[in-house]
């Protein structure tokens, strides 16, 4: 059975849909089809893409409207709030739609509570919230921390996709590298001492001497260090 959201008693009471996409060439297709499943948007007859809010319904649309404006200073939002009234329903297809991260999210909060609105995900991890806007024991750390983790992941992928998250950069690069491999290969110097003269961690100079360590895959036999048992040098101690 679809879900249905229920508009209150309350004389004045309406189901809000809010929508945004951040650039003008994105659709908002999507949103759409999800706001279709519970009748907040109903589809006209004949058009591929056509949707209208359905009876009771007032929609409001930000196009080309990027998330790093607050939620509360877009247009579309300004509109809800002229039109907003306690014991209206707020509903949104995805939280991220209207809320970019925590701050973002307390203020929507804050603002529901202070007119009596309710506010409603219809996807996503906080979709099974009636009220995400509700101030009980139960929602508001629960939201709190799924907020969380959805915008770490998200500045995850984004320092990603624009290079700036590739992991701890090796401590030896360049010339340094090349010396510490040399003075490996051809001279059998210990990887106790190669930390010791380079001021870095035994773990650094393995990574430095990746494919140079015996038992590590395409090591060239000639690269393989000789110990010399003039030099007191453990065996043991040349491949720790």
């Amino acid at each position: 059975m679809e879900e249905v959201l229920a508009p209150s008693s309350e004389e004045h009471s309406a189901r809000i849909v809010y929508s945004r996409v951040s650039t003008a060439p994105q659709s908002l297709l999507r949103q759409r089809h999800i706001l279709n499943k519970p009748r907040l948007l109903i589809r006209t007859g004949g058009v591929a893409v056509g949707f209208r809010p359905a009876e009771g319904v007032l929609l409001f649309e930000d196009s080309a409207t990027t998330s790093k404006i607050p939620a509360l200073e877009r247009p579309a939002v300004a509109r809800v709030a002229a039109a907003a009234h306690p014991g209206d329903v707020l509903a949104v297809s995805e939280l991220f739609r209207l809320c970019r991260d925590l701050v973002d999210i307390h203020a929507v909060r804050d603002w529901c509570q202070a007119r009596g609105v309710a506010l409603h995900v219809l996807s996503g991890p906080l979709s099974n919230f009636h009220d995400l806007a509700a101030n009980d024991a139960a929602t508001a750390p629960i939201n709190n921390v799924i907020t969380a983790v959805g915008q770490f992941q998200r500045d995850l992928l984004t320092a990603e996709a624009e290079g700036r998250y590739r992991g701890r950069p090796p401590a030896l690069t360049g010339a340094r590298l090349e010396e510490v491999r040399s003075a490996f290969a051809d001279h059998g110097a210990s990887i106790a001492t190669l930390a010791r003269a380079h001021g870095v961690s035994r773990a650094a100079i393995r990574t430095a001497l990746t494919g140079l360590l015996p038992g590590q895959p395409d090591q060239p036999r000639s690269s393989r260090p000789t110990i010399d048992s003039r030099r007191g040098d453990d065996p043991v101690e040349a491949c720790s």
